[in-house]
């Protein structure tokens, strides 16, 4: 039995880290030229592949398969995370952005966790 693909612009958590990775890219164009190919390549790298993830797993006919890319996609968000924490100690990023962008990351990462542990309950139970 062949599933119905998802669509991926009905997840909310997919909406909402498509305008953090917005926010992160005007973020990341005040940073120093220098790191243009470093520190701020890498983060939008990370960024982008949080919803990217999402949507390519939306695609995927299985439950299992989605919940692949949604792991993809928490470990984004996790390296992401990771290169916030960076930015920071080197001075690029004052404290209340600092916090401001951990919080709302954080809150993504809950979301896809969320969605991970749903579909996999549902698999569970089935």
């Amino acid at each position: 039995m062949e599933k119905k693909a998802r669509n991926f612009r009905e997840y909310e958590v997919w909406q909402i880290a498509v305008d953090y990775a917005t926010d992160v890219y005007e973020l990341t164009n005040t940073m120093p030229w220098f790191e243009k190919k470093g520190l701020c390549d890498q983060l939008q790298r990370a960024v982008v592949s949080i919803s990217s993830n999402m949507a390519e797993g939306c695609a995927r006919p299985s439950d299992m398969d989605f919940c692949h890319f949604l792991d993809l996609a928490l470990g984004s968000a996790y390296e992401a995370e990771t290169q916030i924490i960076i930015a920071r100690n080197v001075g690029y990023l004052n404290e209340e952005t600092h916090i401001s962008l951990l919080e709302r990351l954080q809150s993504i990462e809950r979301q896809i966790n969320g969605l991970i542990r749903s579909i996999r309950s549902k698999k569970t139970s089935s």
